[in-house]
């Protein structure tokens, strides 16, 4: 077969034939390779030892990953999509890193970022159950946002009160030096984390402790309870295997039934 851009678009795109799957697994393998290196060059004795080796394999990386970068880019008939798409911005942050090495030191290491790209071991197994599963719980999650945003803005409205109340009531002597350093063990608190780097020292200081202390505990439940009354709400969804992926914005998990992308409108090629 001739390799045309279209054909070598399905190649880098899809996950439907041999040669996909092929290219797919091979990245898999680099990017299994890269976090490796980045991993492993962090551990102080092996730096000493290996540091140079695992320098060249990085510079090795990078360079395969920035040309599979351009090639999507180019492939895409919608770049600006593709570019700020999810995957779009993993495969630049894959590279990235250690462009700015060369200005920031130890910035490379940010390049474990590359384990997201992980993430397409899903596609490539044809593992439609779980794009299944993952697409019910996205789903859940944004019809829950509201309430969790109202959730938020009242912890947050706790937080500056009791933060407040603590820095009045405590003052500059325990280490509440500032309605901030208040609102910051408050937090602290009503995680239950409990640092220890501050402390109530005053009876009425360590009563307002107690109150926060119990109320983090019921307000843990709560997100968890707002996204669970989402998800039964809904209906399960059918275990459909998605293979489709737009080849002009690189929208992933698309029915193999679908005619048009349901993010940009696009007419989706036909699986051979």
């Amino acid at each position: 077969m001739k390799l045309t851009k279209k054909r070598l678009a399905q190649i880098v795109f899809d996950h439907n034939d041999k040669a996909s799957r092929t290219f797919d697994l091979v990245l898999l393998a680099l990017i299994f390779g890269s976090v490796l290196v980045a991993v492993l060059d962090s551990v102080g004795e092996l730096h000493d030892v290996y540091g140079d080796t695992f320098y060249i394999l990085e510079l090795l990386f990078t360079f395969l990953f920035t040309i599979e970068y351009i090639l999507r880019i180019w492939l895409t008939s919608k770049t600006f999509r593709y570019v700020t798409s999810f995957f779009g911005i993993v495969d630049l942050l894959a590279i990235l890193p250690v462009y700015l090495s060369f200005f920031v030191v130890n910035i490379q290491l940010l390049t474990v970022v590359r384990a997201l790209r992980l993430l397409r071991v899903i596609r490539i197994l044809k593992l439609g159950r779980y794009l299944s599963e993952a697409a019910f719980i996205r789903e859940s999650l944004k019809a829950s946002m509201a309430k969790i945003q109202i959730f938020l803005f009242t912890v947050l409205t706790i937080v500056l009160i009791m933060g407040t109340l603590m820095y009045l009531v405590e003052g500059p002597e325990a280490g509440y030096t500032s309605i901030p350093r208040g609102m910051y063990w408050a937090i602290v608190t009503l995680t239950t984390v409990g640092f220890g780097d501050i402390t109530p020292a005053t009876p009425l200081g360590q009563f307002i402790a107690s109150l926060i202390m119990l109320l983090g505990y019921a307000i843990i439940a709560v997100p968890t309870g707002i996204v669970s009354s989402e998800m039964a709400k809904r209906r399960k969804p059918e275990e459909i295997i998605h293979t489709k992926v737009c080849h002009s914005c690189g929208e992933e998990g698309l029915g193999l039934k679908d005619l048009y992308c349901r993010h940009c409108g696009e007419e989706l090629d036909k699986i051979r």
